[in-house]
């Protein structure tokens, strides 16, 4: 099992020819924010791009993202936000958007609301062994959450999520800066940045059972 994880493309492909092995991977999950402040139109060129590499998609839209998109994504039957499925011992379930920002930007959640959404997504993978959250946004105070000035602005309720049920792994973006990887408890969180950095994911399964995921 190989997984590669990406978001924040912003409309920008370029980076995509730099993820090794992406057509061979089983599968491809994009963290968000396909376009900038667009609609449908614009993440269905992303999305095409894409898919004709590898077609095994699943995604949650960005806060970036309007709200036509998260329409797509559901009219395509790839969207996790708020959901999540079952993959062998995997359970892979997401949450798009992010806590408020000062840019006003088109998909921005409160904090309950996120608390709320996660949680729902959370009822589909209760049983499964390995679980994966896919948070477009952060979680709070932690390395992938910090911008330039030195604040923290990632979700309080995704970081009292993490505490409480401990997903084996979290995969976020939205801070660009903070591409990095930390750990709260045993969940390690990992932020790849931009994709045109370029910046992804790749998560595999080992031979004996367990799986590593690295900043690529």
């Amino acid at each position: 099992m190989r997984i590669i994880a990406f978001g924040d493309i912003h409309m920008e492909c370029a980076g995509i020819e730099n993820i090794s092995g992406l057509s061979n991977a089983d599968l491809v999950i994009i963290t968000g924010d396909f376009t900038n402040f667009g609609g449908k139109e614009d993440a269905s060129t992303i999305l095409d791009t894409i898919r004709r590499i590898n077609s095994k998609i699943y995604a949650v839209m960005g806060n970036m993202d309007k709200a036509s998109v998260v329409d797509y994504l559901d009219e395509l039957g790839i969207n996790i936000h708020g959901k999540g499925f079952v993959l062998g011992d995997l359970g892979i379930f997401g949450v798009g958007g992010s806590n408020p920002t000062p840019f006003n930007t088109p998909t921005e959640f409160s904090e309950e609301e996120l608390g709320d959404i996660v949680n729902k997504a959370y009822q589909y993978v209760t049983h499964a062994s390995i679980k994966v959250l896919i948070s477009h946004t952060p979680p709070f105070n932690t390395a992938a959450d910090l911008i330039g000035s030195g604040v923290h602005v990632g979700s309080i309720a995704i970081r009292e999520f993490i505490e409480e049920k401990q997903p084996d792994f979290c995969f976020t973006g939205h801070i660009h800066e903070s591409r990095g990887e930390d750990r709260i408890g045993r969940t390690l969180i990992l932020n790849p940045g931009m994709l045109k950095d370029p910046g992804w994911i790749e998560f595999n399964r080992q031979d004996d059972g367990s799986y590593i995921a690295r900043l690529n």
